[in-house]
């Protein structure tokens, strides 16, 4: 009788050694419906303020934004795209954007890890948070405007003269990637200064070229040409100038004898496409594709294997030009661009979902040309709110840069 007491002791003052303030195993995270892993340090649940607290290193891993730890001070900046939240472990307050905020709990640290308080930084930087108490987990649906965008640039000469603003313009919009026109008139200086200037705001900028008869095997000295100015371009600059990869816009079935079944210009075109793989190996540039989001009813020659899965193969990611102004229902962003999304996801490839805000004579529901950048936003978000859940999907991009400054 006297050992079970002494071992029933034992058990209940080993239980009173770990205090029920943290329940870290119990509390689940997810961002976008997909589940978040924690190697280090789990998170918890603080009794004394009810916040959920994470690792500072959630902020950057899952959220995407910017973060940097001052020691001196005990302070954290997080940043990302317009916001910036600053907070010092052990304060009830933070300054967000410039102006001060109160908030319940702190930051603090725990086992050599910073912990912040989940619900305040998601919510400051405009995601959605949402306790499930059933489960214990705390679910965050990113903010559209947090979410990566790309944009085309065709008029390459605007970067002359109006550097400031177009990466201005940009960097309010949450623009990751500009997609610049190569013009070989241009001096190369010039593009040296653009490109250091955007990625010092965190936007990469990839070399865009392509046109319809880029399909046919007699264009391809003109791919090599491009080809090869990129690649000794970035040779003669710093990695803080060079174009991170190529973004090619063909768009064969643009021309007048395309046909889905067109046996000679699929094979002239997977041909090109070859090449284009085969001068790029090793180069250090990401490949990027301009597709129809139809791209998967269009087959290989011979074979029962689409197009989109034969390019996914090959390059790192196709943007699927997924023209159309409203996120659901039918010929709805987000049914079209499911095929796609769900192949690449197969391949461990990605997927960019391209709008167009450039007038069109397709139809009314085609183009946000005419309406609201509000209007715009809200769609995207319905759609992101959808195809997030895709591990392939890589966000945005928005046609053009001259149509999305025009948009109201």
């Amino acid at each position: 009788m006297r050992k079970l007491l002494v071992c029933t002791l034992a058990i209940m003052l080993s239980l009173a050694a770990f205090p029920p303030a943290i329940c870290a195993s119990e509390v689940r995270v997810s961002v976008d419906g997909r589940d978040v892993l924690f190697p280090d340090e789990n998170p918890y649940v603080d009794q004394k303020s009810n916040l959920t607290m994470v690792p500072l290193a959630f902020v950057s891993d899952k959220l995407g934004a910017a973060t940097k730890w001052d020691e001196k001070l005990k302070q954290i900046t997080i940043s990302l795209n317009r916001d910036t939240v600053i907070l010092v472990v052990g304060d009830h307050h933070a300054l967000v954007n410039g102006k001060r905020v109160d908030f319940k709990g702190a930051a603090v640290l725990k086992n050599g890890r910073t912990m912040v308080p989940l619900r305040f930084i998601s919510e400051a930087l405009h995601a959605n948070v949402e306790w499930q108490p059933t489960h214990k987990r705390v679910s965050i649906m990113s903010s559209v405007g947090n979410v990566p965008k790309g944009t085309w640039i065709w008029d390459t000469h605007i970067i002359k003269q109006d550097q400031e603003k177009i990466i201005s313009f940009v960097k309010m919009k949450g623009v990751t990637s500009i997609y610049l026109q190569v013009n070989r008139d241009i001096d190369p200086t010039i593009y040296e200064d653009f490109i250091t200037k955007a990625k010092s705001e965190g936007i990469l900028v990839e070399a865009l070229e392509g046109r319809p008869e880029w399909v046919y095997k007699s264009k391809q000295e003109e791919i090599l040409k491009f080809i090869d100015w990129v690649k000794a371009y970035n040779s003669s600059v710093g990695p803080e100038a060079s174009f991170t990869g190529l973004h090619l816009d063909i768009e064969p079935y643009t021309l007048s004898e395309w046909s889905k079944g067109n046996k000679t210009i699929l094979e002239s075109w997977m041909d090109n496409l070859r090449l284009i793989e085969k001068e790029t190996k090793d180069s250090g540039l990401k490949i990027a594709m301009d597709v129809p989001y139809w791209l998967n009813t269009v087959h290989v020659p011979g074979k029962d294997y689409s197009m989109s899965a034969w390019m996914l193969e090959k390059f790192d990611c196709l943007v699927i030009m997924n023209y159309r102004n409203h996120a659901l229902g039918d010929n709805g962003i987000v049914e079209n661009a499911q095929t796609l999304l769900r192949e690449a996801s197969t391949l461990n490839k990605k997927i960019v979902v391209a709008v167009e805000t450039v007038k069109s004579k397709e139809g009314p529901r085609v183009s946000f040309y005419s309406m609201s950048n509000e209007v715009m936003e809200k769609e995207l978000q319905s759609a992101h709110n959808q195809l997030a859940r895709y591990a392939s999907y890589a966000g945005f991009a928005i046609h053009d840069f001259k149509g999305w400054q025009e948009i109201k």
